[in-house]
C-alpha cells in the first residue's frame, strides 16, 4: 500500500511539473521597453517600433524563441526622460517581462540604467551615445556603430575629413543643445580638437527650446571659424540649417552631429538647404553593395512604414532596431535560456550576423570597431522623397573602406 501511495504521489508530482512546464511554454516570452511614440523624437521611435514588430513577427512565424511566442510589451516615454524609470519598473514588477531593451536615444537610455543595473538585467540599447561611460555596467550592449570610444568615434569622421583639407583648418566653432546627446557629442569633439591641435574660437550651448537660431549663427560667424561642428536634435537641426542659409554662414566645413537629416522627414523638409553639409549617416544607397542583406528588410519595412505614416526610407534607425533584436535572438538561442548573466557573457564573447553586417561588442558593450558613415550632401533639388532612394545625393567620406569620394570645401560654395 505504501509503495502504491508513493507511486501515486510521484505520479502526481511528475504530472504537476509537466503541466507547469507546459503552461510556462505556452506563456509568451515578453520583451519590454519604453519608446518615444509622442514628443520630439516620436517619428524615430515609431520607425524603430515597426522594425521591432517586424522582427517579432518573423521570429514567431518560425516558432518563436525557446518554444514560446515572442510578445513586445511597450509604453510611450513621450520623449521625456523623467517617465523612463517608472516605465521600466512597471515592466519588471507588473508586466513581468523576461527581457529589457531600450527606447531610442541617449536621453531615454541613460535614465533606464539605474533600474536595469539594480535588477541585474542584460540590456540592449538603441543608439545611445557613450551612455555606459557613466555607469560601467558589464551587461550593457549598444547597437549604434560608434566604436569602443563612442564620443570620439562619433566625431572622428568629421574631424578626419576636415584635417584632409589643404591647407589644414586652424579654427573651430563648437555648438549644440544643452541636452544629454549634444553634451556627449561635444565632449568627443573637444577630444578631437585636442588631438588635431585646432583652436576653439566658439564653444557654447543653447536651450533645447530655442526657436530663433539666427543670433547663434551670427555669433558663430563673428568668430570666423574654419569649421563649425554642430550637435543637435531634429528640431534644432532644422533651425540651425535654415539659419545658416539665411545668415549666409561661411566656413570650410559645417555639420558633424546633426540628428534629423538621416530621416525622410527632414531630408524632404530641408531639401537643397542640406547641400554642402558634412554629417553622419548609417546607410546610403551609394554603398548598398556593402550591405547585401539589408534590401530584404528595407522592402518589408518601407511597405509598412508608408501605410503607417512613418519614415518611408528607413535608412538610419530601422535596420539597427531590427539588428538589435537579432543579437538578442541569437544569444537566447545559443545559451538556451533567459539567464541574464549567460546572455551577457555570450554577447561579450561572440560575433553576430545581422542585417547591418557583423557585430562584435567591446568590453564596454559598444561596437568593437566604429562604422558610422560621414557624408557630404550635394545635388539635392526640390523636396521630393524619390531622389533619396537612389545613389547620387551624398558622397561617403569616411570610413575609408566605404568612401565614394572626397569632401568639397568651402561649405558656402557647395550649397547646390
Amino acid at each position: 500500500m505504501n509503495r502504491l501511495a508513493r507511486w501515486f504521489a510521484g505520479g502526481l508530482i511528475a504530472l504537476s511539473l509537466a503541466l507547469t512546464a507546459s503552461v510556462h511554454a505556452q506563456q509568451p516570452l515578453k520583451i519590454g521597453f519604453g519608446m518615444s511614440l509622442t514628443g520630439p523624437l516620436a517619428g524615430n521611435g515609431k520607425a524603430a517600433l515597426i522594425s521591432m514588430q517586424i522582427w517579432a513577427e518573423d521570429v514567431n512565424a518560425k516558432g518563436g524563441l525557446l518554444g514560446r511566442k515572442v510578445e513586445l510589451v511597450y509604453y510611450d516615454d513621450q520623449t521625456n526622460p523623467s517617465t523612463v524609470p517608472s516605465i521600466y519598473n512597471k515592466l519588471l514588477d507588473v508586466d513581468k517581462v523576461d527581457l529589457l531593451v531600450s527606447g531610442y536615444g541617449t536621453n531615454v537610455i541613460a535614465p533606464a540604467m539605474p533600474v536595469v543595473m539594480q535588477r541585474n538585467m542584460a540590456f540592449m540599447a538603441l543608439f545611445g551615445l557613450n551612455v555606459n561611460s557613466k555607469f560601467n555596467y558589464d551587461r550593457y550592449f549598444q547597437i549604434m556603430p560608434a566604436g569602443p570610444e563612442p564620443a570620439i568615434g562619433w566625431t572622428q569622421g568629421f574631424f578626419d575629413t576636415a584635417m584632409s583639407l589643404n591647407p589644414k583648418p586652424q579654427t573651430v566653432a563648437l555648438v549644440g543643445a544643452d541636452a544629454e546627446y549634444p553634451a556627449l557629442a561635444l565632449e568627443g569633439a573637444r577630444a578631437q580638437v585636442k588631438r588635431t591641435g585646432l583652436k576653439v574660437v566658439y564653444d557654447k550651448t543653447y536651450p533645447p527650446n530655442t526657436v530663433d537660431f539666427s543670433p547663434i549663427v551670427r555669433a558663430i560667424q563673428a568668430t570666423n571659424p574654419d569649421l563649425v561642428f554642430l550637435a543637435s536634435y531634429p528640431p534644432d537641426s532644422a533651425g540651425m540649417v535654415r539659419a545658416a542659409n539665411e545668415v549666409g554662414l561661411k566656413a570650410r566645413m559645417f555639420g558633424g552631429g546633426l540628428v534629423g537629416p538621416q530621416f525622410a522627414a527632414l531630408k524632404t523638409q530641408l531639401g537643397p538647404l542640406l547641400n554642402g553639409i558634412v554629417n553622419y549617416e548609417a546607410y546610403a544607397p551609394d554603398v548598398a553593395g556593402k550591405f547585401p542583406f539589408l534590401e530584404q528588410f528595407l522592402t518589408k519595412y518601407q511597405g509598412r512604414a508608408i501605410k503607417e505614416g512613418v519614415d518611408p526610407l528607413g535608412f538610419y534607425l530601422p535596420p539597427y532596431a531590427y539588428a538589435m533584436m537579432q543579437v538578442l535572438e541569437q544569444a537566447i538561442k545559443a545559451t538556451g535560456g533567459l539567464d541574464q548573466a549567460k546572455l551577457a557573457d555570450y554577447m561579450h564573447t561572440y560575433e553576430f550576423d545581422t542585417f547591418v553586417g557583423k557585430v562584435r561588442f567591446a568590453k564596454n558593450g559598444e561596437w568593437s570597431i566604429p562604422r558610422m558613415l560621414t557624408v557630404q550632401y550635394h545635388g539635392i533639388s526640390g523636396n521630393e522623397l524619390e531622389q533619396w532612394m537612389k545613389p547620387g545625393k551624398v558622397t561617403v567620406l569616411y570610413p575609408a573602406n566605404y568612401a565614394t569620394g572626397t569632401v568639397k570645401a568651402p561649405y558656402q560654395d557647395n550649397k547646390k
